[in-house]
């Protein structure tokens, strides 16, 4: 329907005179011409977009729609897809960063950029030309420069089957052109380069390439998926341009001396002083749209002089377009103002016939007779709204109890929604609008059926209008009045309807896959490792060996006195990374002796015990009766629709989880697992405010005062709409104010009371509490967590934690402990950038004023408060500008939550702290952070600490500074050297979270396990801990656990066949991806799973090699032997031989040999074996599938 509302525009007589004259390059019909200016259309905010979207379906051209901010361009893209889903629109994404900054561009930036830059460089090359883009553009993004578009054009390839090229020679170019080279290609702007295969993504293409070579010709071009690393489909033809905004670049050595630094996008006006912008790279008959010229203008001088200002020198080349230079660079007659709307536009104007719409400030009844009454009338109307479906509901609703006809209808019978008290956006509680009906022009017709009709959109008709319900989101809505005899149109969104602002737009994260055998790269030679059946060792790396004239790989582990333990590649699985609760290295294990058996029954033993304590509280709670509450109401779906920001996949999956638990009638005790920032509070939120429409009180239980009271403002203005008491306990209360407090708290006119361990406090009496939401329990002392325990199992309870929890860890409890997981970041969350050195005041003066500068504040942690007031005061020598103030544990309450406030409130520019910031406080608008002394922390620390900025649509910075002088530990150094490594979102986690996971396994577990994981190392700790958790599933009766059986480990069967097996190094040079793929293969349960696995390898490395096919085959047996129930499948003496377990007191061999009799050669049966020759059977290897499947059926 709004497709419907666009072809009303584009046919409209004024805007038609506007498109002819474009396209015909004469003067513009524009109102009141301003020197110097381009034409202005004078239009509405609301209308720009629309316009600018008609404009580019009428002429077919290429189209830049300037914008003045980074913000209100992603809200444009996004409504822009919403109005014309088909069109190819783009974003030309503001870097981050201030002028002559050195530090790299994320990719995100990288790739949205150079993706416009290819779109419209195709145009000029040769081959089919891509559909014009409508790419919009933020000021800031136009004044940066970038590769000029003749070099860009000169350095893309053009790579085409039966091309003269070879493998090197386009490995070599895609280093000049700034690709990184990797192992596996899982993002744009990699490549990798394997033998006569090579893999390549360039940035904007859909997905990567594969280039499979013939000598020195390319033979096939494919897609292929990153995600499984497999082809897609054919290309005939692909364009490898540029992945980055510069060429020619070399790595450079940093200026700490340690190691060398990537180039970075502030070479560009040194490498290419004729860089041009954007509009440098637009074909003659592009258009530029500017959205608001005023607005534009003030923007870039406002960047100009900052700009100025951080200038290192002042003939320092300028990576930016000035303002006279981006004017001489817009094309005359193509370039076209919008707005602003400052001047009253003539009668003709296309502007006149646009107006605003009334609003509703959330009064349904009155929005839906005003909506009946435009129907009534033949006025289209379109409502655009993330409650669309619940409008629909109303509108439908009233029109049943009306029979159809026209009136008024009792609206009053619905909720009424709470006025008085806005949410999220002006107008809420604003007076219904004054005035009747809206009279128009009647349509004799109603709108035609759409031809490319929205999955998101529902119409129903009423006599000779229509209303039409879409869900989405706009920024605002507009009426349109056509004129002559057709009807006006009525865009109506929920600014109008209920006062909200659409949620703010989240700068996304680039897409980044993971290579299938990622999660399994994580051994390489020296580390510990355990093996289930032999103990801890250190793994030695990939060894060949030849046995009976066949060669083999295998993994070799060293133990004590000098022991070694060749493991067999097919058995990789049963050996995993050693990662203790420290990080002190182990003691290997003695081979021969009875100790790794003794140590891990003891394990056994103990996570038994862990696992029944567990399993009795799941099952007390099971058999409880608690409250079960209701569905949600209308203010429920009101609340969440006014969450400011889209819910990730996991958040929306813990919500979910949430409110099935709390709809059940046994008490929930969930646990929610997330990083801070990544929307615990708003899960914990919703949970409570349905625990108030129930007519129950929650508590919501923190361990420090200061975030009781971060909490308590949260839930104070997400729940301000609502007739919602939230009310807060702690020492920051008088003692009357808590009298006053613990009185109505009793008489339940508190609903929601959020406090410190105070609520514990005998004096502390609910009317009727329905739910217990705690944050960070761990942090709580043991008398306390008693008393949650006996909570368990009457009310409702919900625990928050930050520190995250392993993943097998949660598959092992997932069947005796109810944990959601929200892994995911919210999706504008940038990777930190980080820097890692000694300590430079110059660096800090430039880091603290570049954050001040941009409007943000600062984090400094020094984290010794003998000597914090001697930093304060070098800091004030430092940056005078700056207002520094002072936050440690040792303060008085009151004084620490002053200071907070103060922070909070944006009066304190630098807090500086000791680490009292690290644990679940909330501050957006500190995007920078120094820690001094950072060798000295542990890495759970820095990696917390490091997670208190960039919580919001900016770049953030850390800064990591170890002493002057004074070198750093060797284990310092390796934690520094983690975290520059690893500022990717998720990258490196097993390295960078290892201690803080262990850390979460002891909070849930208890510390006393903390030495039996160091036994056997978390890995294994976990699997028998899954073990025992399915044994005493099974015992209770209870339903077995998908998870914990994953988990489990299996009896192993032991494959030796007279086969060269492995992966040669030729095929896979790689010694870290040849033990990934062994790993993989280990893990393979079904014959499915080889073969796909098969065709993967033919597809990334090329035919399979002999010993591959060996190895696979070789797997194949393994899993036909394990679903036969043999012990071991071996060469001896010229038999294949096939043996079964001995269990204690069984006698002969319970499987009849008559089932393999007709099976040539005769098989011949012992007491509990099979055996098949071999030596002179040619076929001996289908022979023995065909007799393992014939068992298979038999067991």
């Amino acid at each position: 329907m709004l497709g419907h509302l666009l072809t009303t525009l584009r046919q409209h007589a004024a805007l038609e005179r506007i498109a002819a004259a474009l396209q015909a390059g004469q003067p513009l019909p524009a109102p009141q011409p301003i020197a110097g200016e381009p034409p202005h259309l004078l239009l509405p905010e609301a209308a720009r977009l629309p316009i600018a979207l008609v404009l580019h379906a009428r002429l077919q051209v290429p189209v830049v729609l300037v914008v003045d901010r980074a913000d209100h361009a992603l809200a444009l893209l996004r409504a822009a897809r919403l109005w014309a889903p088909q069109a190819p629109t783009f974003l030309f994404l503001d870097p981050s960063h201030l002028f002559y900054e050195e530090a790299p561009w994320d990719d995100r930036t990288r790739h949205e950029r150079l993706q416009v830059l290819r779109t419209l460089a195709a145009s000029m090359l040769p081959g089919p030309k891509p559909p014009a883009p409508f790419v919009i553009a933020p000021a800031r993004a136009l004044m940066w420069r970038t590769l000029p578009r003749r070099l860009f054009l000169k350095h893309t390839l053009r790579l085409k089957a039966g091309a003269a090229l070879s493998p090197v020679a386009l490995a070599r170019r895609a280093v000049q052109l700034g690709y990184q080279a990797v192992d596996t290609v899982v993002a744009p702007g990699q490549f990798a380069h394997r033998g006569g295969i090579v893999d390549l993504w360039p940035p904007g293409a859909p997905q990567p390439v594969r280039a499979d070579f013939f000598g020195d010709e390319v033979d096939t071009l494919r897609a292929f998926d990153p995600a499984t690393q497999r082809s897609t489909q054919p290309l005939e033809v692909v364009l490898v341009t540029p992945a980055r905004e510069f060429v020619g670049a070399t790595r450079r050595v940093a200026p700490t001396g340690d190691g060398e630094t990537e180039p970075t996008e502030a070479l560009i006006p040194t490498l290419h002083p004729d860089a041009t912008t954007l509009l440098g790279y637009l074909p003659p008959r592009a258009l530029v749209l500017v959205d608001d010229w005023e607005a534009f203008r003030d923007t870039v001088a406002a960047q100009e002089e900052q700009a100025v200002r951080l200038a290192p020198s002042p003939d320092a080349p300028r990576p930016y377009a000035t303002w006279d230079e981006l004017c001489e660079a817009l094309p005359p007659a193509r370039t076209l103002a919008l707005g602003p709307t400052t001047i009253t536009p003539p009668p003709e104007a296309l502007a006149r016939r646009f107006a605003p719409l009334p609003r509703f400030g959330g009064q349904l009844s009155a929005f839906v007779q005003h909506l009946r009454a435009l129907v009534a009338q033949g006025q289209r109307v379109v409502v655009v709204s993330r409650q669309a479906g619940r409008l629909k509901e109303l509108w439908g609703e009233g029109t049943k109890r009306d029979g159809g006809a026209e009136g008024a209808e009792d609206w009053d019978a619905l909720p009424p929604f709470p006025r008085g008290r806005g949410v999220g956006g002006e107008g809420l509680g604003a007076a219904p609008p004054s005035e009747g009906p809206v009279s128009g022009p009647k349509s004799g017709q109603a709108a035609p059926e759409d031809t490319a009709p929205s999955p998101r959109a529902e119409m129903q008709t009423l006599g000779s209008g229509t209303v039409v319900f879409v869900s989405g989101s706009l920024p605002e809505g507009f009426r349109f009045v056509p004129g002559g005899t057709a009807s006006p149109w009525n865009l109506f969104t929920d600014g109008e309807i209920f006062g909200w602002r659409p949620p703010r737009p989240r700068r996304r994260a680039l897409p980044k896959a993971e290579a299938p055998e990622a999660a399994y790269a994580d051994l390489k030679p020296s580390d510990w490792v355990v093996h289930v059946d032999f103990g801890i060792g250190r793994y030695a790396g990939l060894v060949r060996r030849t046995l009976e004239g066949q060669e083999r790989e295998y993994l070799l582990v060293e133990y004590a006195e000098g022991d070694q333990l060749f493991v067999p590649v097919h058995q990789a699985d049963r050996l995993t990374k050693y990662i203790g609760p420290d990080e002190r290295p182990p003691t290997p294990t003695r081979l021969g002796t009875g100790e790794w058996q003794t140590v891990k029954a003891r394990v056994r033993r103990a996570v038994e015990q862990v696992a029944r304590d567990l399993l009795d509280l799941y099952a007390r709670r099971q058999v409880a009766q608690g409250h079960a509450f209701g569905p949600d109401t209308d203010w429920q779906r009101e609340l969440e629709a006014s969450f400011p920001y889209e819910e990730t996949e996991d958040q929306a999956r813990a919500i979910a989880e949430v409110k099935r638990d709390m709809e059940s009638p046994r008490p929930m005790d969930r646990l929610i697992c997330g990083d801070v920032g990544y929307g615990k509070t708003e899960v914990a939120l919703r949970a409570a405010f349905k625990a108030v429409m129930d007519g129950k009180q929650v508590a919501v239980l923190v361990p420090t005062t200061v975030l009781a009271q971060q909490h308590y403002h949260t839930f104070r203005r997400r729940l301000a709409a609502f007739p919602v008491e939230v009310e807060m306990l702690s020492r920051f209360r008088t003692e009357a104010e808590q009298r006053d407090i613990l009185f109505r708290l009793a008489n339940g006119a508190i609903d929601i009371i959020i406090g410190t361990h105070r609520l514990l406090s005998p004096d502390v009496q609910f009317k009727d509490l329905g739910l217990l939401i705690i944050d960070e329990e761990q942090r709580f002392g043991v008398t306390h967590k008693e008393h949650f325990k006996r909570l368990r199992t009457s009310v409702d309870v919900l625990t928050l934690t930050a520190t995250p929890i392993p993943r097998t860890l949660y598959m092992a409890l997932t069947g005796v402990r109810d944990i959601s997981i929200i892994n995911t970041p919210p999706q504008d969350r940038l990777p930190v950038i980080t820097h890692v050195g000694p300590y430079d005041p110059d660096v800090v003066r430039q880091a603290i004023l570049r954050e001040l500068d941009r409007g943000g504040q600062v984090f400094f942690v020094h984290n010794r408060v003998q000597t914090i007031q001697a930093m304060r005061r070098h800091l004030e020598r430092l940056v005078p500008e700056a207002r520094i103030a002072v936050a440690h544990g040792q303060m008085p309450e009151r004084q620490l939550a002053e200071v907070m406030e103060r922070f909070a409130a944006g009066e304190v520019d630098v807090l500086l702290s000791t680490t009292i910031i690290e644990s679940g406080l909330d501050f957006p608008n500190a995007n920078t952070l120094i820690v001094d002394r950072a060798d000295t922390f542990g890495l759970a620390q820095l990696y917390q600490l490091r997670g208190r900025v960039g919580r919001g649509v900016v770049q953030a910075y850390a800064y990591f500074f170890r002493h002057r002088r004074k070198p750093p530990t060797p284990e310092g150094r390796q934690r520094l050297q983690v975290l520059a490594e690893y500022s990717q979102l998720g990258a490196g986690l097993s390295i960078a979270m290892r201690d803080l996971e262990i850390r979460g396994a002891g909070e849930l577990l208890g510390t006393r396990q903390h030495g039996h994981m160091a036994a056997v190392g978390f890995h294994l700790y976990t699997r028998l801990l899954a073990e025992a958790v399915r044994r005493l599933r099974k015992e209770q009766g209870l339903p077995p656990d998908p998870a914990a059986e994953a988990l489990a480990y299996r009896p192993t069967v032991s494959v030796e066949l007279p086969l060269a097996v492995g992966i040669p190094g030729a095929y896979i040079p790689d010694q870290w991806m040849r033990l990934a793929f062994y790993r993989r293969l280990a893990e393979l349960r079904t014959l499915n799973e080889v073969e796909a696995l098969a065709q993967e390898l033919r597809d990334r490395f090329g035919p399979l090699s002999e010993m591959v096919e060996n190895l696979l085959y070789q797997v194949r047996v393994r899993i036909l032997a394990e679903k036969a129930g043999l012990a071991s499948v071996g060469g001896e003496a010229g038999q294949i031989v096939l043996r079964y377990p001995r269990p204690a007191g069984e006698k002969g061999l319970s499987r009849p040999a008559r089932a393999l009799r007709p099976l040539p050669p005769p098989v011949r049966t012992g007491r509990w074996a099979y055996w098949l020759p071999y030596e002179d059977n040619p076929h001996w290897q289908e022979d023995l599938l065909r007799a393992l499947e014939a068992l298979q059926r038999m067991s």
